[in-house]
């Protein structure tokens, strides 16, 4: 079943419809939600279920202007890079042993290689980060990983952050890989995503299955 067919399933669904009631509410107050509609499912567009290599869970988008583009800690290109995405490319740059850090915070090359940027909630209000947990993203993105779980081998989850962590529990740990690690966020990369080494561990566990690794 490609994305789009899952996709569609799941919008049928009655918790679904409650969540899409709640977000065309805001947005008839007046809201701005992030990120734009044609947006909203763009991870998904970009790395199909059967090229699915690599998921990296976040928590919710970006909630400051033209941040959120539909990829986890991904932002437009000409865009600041937040502070988390800084810390993941300090993490990248000790782990590989490079010297020169990317300017640009656009991460869909990740996603193009099979690399599903996914968060757990997947709108925000704007300027109010968590504004939409509890409305039924979670079950949605809960269900995406229940597919992925069934429908592939050998997929390396990298689950940064309580939340993300908690997912763990709905993931098959003989058929997939998971790595761990506190949030990327300044509050809490000094106490272990720093060192992580979870770019040259993940793709080590690509190249030991046959997969081609990842080009971080």
């Amino acid at each position: 079943m490609s994305w789009i067919n899952f996709i569609e399933k799941e919008q049928q669904q009655a918790y679904f419809i409650k969540l899409q009631q709640f977000i065309d509410h805001e947005i008839s107050v007046g809201k701005i939600i992030y990120p734009a509609e044609e947006d909203r499912f763009k991870a998904f567009l970009l790395t199909e279920l059967e090229n699915v290599k690599i998921v990296i869970l976040g928590q919710d988008p970006y909630h400051g202007e033209k941040q959120a583009h539909g990829l986890s800690f991904s932002v437009p290109e000409g865009i600041k890079l937040p502070p988390s995405l800084r810390n993941i490319y300090k993490e990248i740059a000790d782990d590989l042993s490079r010297t020169v850090m990317p300017e640009s915070g656009d991460l869909t090359l990740w996603a193009k290689q099979g690399v599903l940027l996914l968060n757990t909630v997947l709108t925000v209000e704007k300027g109010r980060a968590g504004s939409h947990r509890k409305q039924g993203w979670e079950q949605f993105t809960d269900n995406v990983i229940k597919h992925i779980n069934e429908h592939k081998q050998g997929v390396v989850f990298l689950l940064w952050g309580s939340d993300a962590i908690k997912k763990s529990k709905i993931i098959d740990a003989q058929q997939h890989h998971i790595l761990t690690s506190v949030h990327p966020s300044p509050l809490s990369s000094y106490r272990g995503f720093f060192g992580c080494k979870h770019f040259s561990k993940a793709n080590q566990l690509l190249l030991a299955q046959g997969d081609s690794a990842i080009n971080w």
